[in-house]
């Protein structure tokens, strides 16, 4: 598991990457907001540790921003501060849990795998991107009144695009995700899903567009 800690405090932030390091967590860490978002938009993370005060941008606006791309890597907030109305802030937001300071680095770890293992299990009714928002539960795609119904792989295809928009997905991730290890499916079948889902995605004027890379995969961008 590798886990983002954004924190403003040198001292702070060299203590925590060292709990999480012996605790057998990978750990990246950045001491701003812009930073932080930079490196949480790359899609690497399997969580953030994000601390609410920093220059640049602060924590609530870093998981903003995130959830306004899609991007649904589950999120814990540290704060010194402690008033309510921060704190609904925060998980409203799209944080997913909320952590004062000080705290003791057992109570950190047990929060923070509570908040992996909720992720294995939570998957969103909706993902959005660029206006077009994707159904988890019927399998619809929609955008500006249209619909287009995906079949059960179409939809696997899609909603691992939209859980990484504009990241380079391989075929090879496709494959294992959806097919499984040990599957004897070939490449060629995804590209069939994809072509798929382009029809779709024209027929309903959706303002995105799948892109093939060569030698590395397929990305969902933004597009006409």
């Amino acid at each position: 598991m590798r886990i983002l800690v954004a924190e403003d405090d040198p001292r702070l932030l060299k203590s925590l990457l060292h709990i999480l390091e012996i605790n057998k967590f990978a750990a990246d860490g950045v001491t701003n907001g812009t930073d932080a978002l930079s490196y949480a938009e790359s899609g690497e993370y399997d969580g953030l540790v994000l601390d609410i005060m920093m220059p640049g941008l602060d924590g609530i606006q870093v998981l903003k921003k995130l959830r306004e791309q899609c991007i649904t890597t589950p999120a814990l907030f540290l704060s010194a501060r402690t008033e309510v109305e921060q704190r609904v802030e925060g998980l409203d937001a799209g944080a997913d849990d909320y952590l004062s300071k000080p705290f003791a680095a057992s109570e950190l770890l047990a929060r923070l795998r509570a908040m992996l293992r909720r992720r294995d299990t939570y998957t969103p009714e909706l993902l959005k991107f660029n206006g077009m928002e994707l159904n988890c539960s019927t399998y619809e795609v929609f955008f500006d009144g249209r619909t287009q119904n995906l079949s059960g792989k179409e939809f696997q295809v899609m909603e691992i695009l939209m859980q990484n928009p504009r990241i380079i997905v391989t075929t090879e991730q496709f494959i294992t995700k959806i097919w499984g290890w040990e599957t004897g499916v070939d490449t060629s079948v995804v590209w069939v899903h994809i072509s798929n889902l382009r029809k779709k995605l024209e027929a309903i004027g959706a303002p995105v567009k799948i892109r093939f890379v060569r030698s590395a995969g397929y990305i969902l961008e933004e597009g006409a």
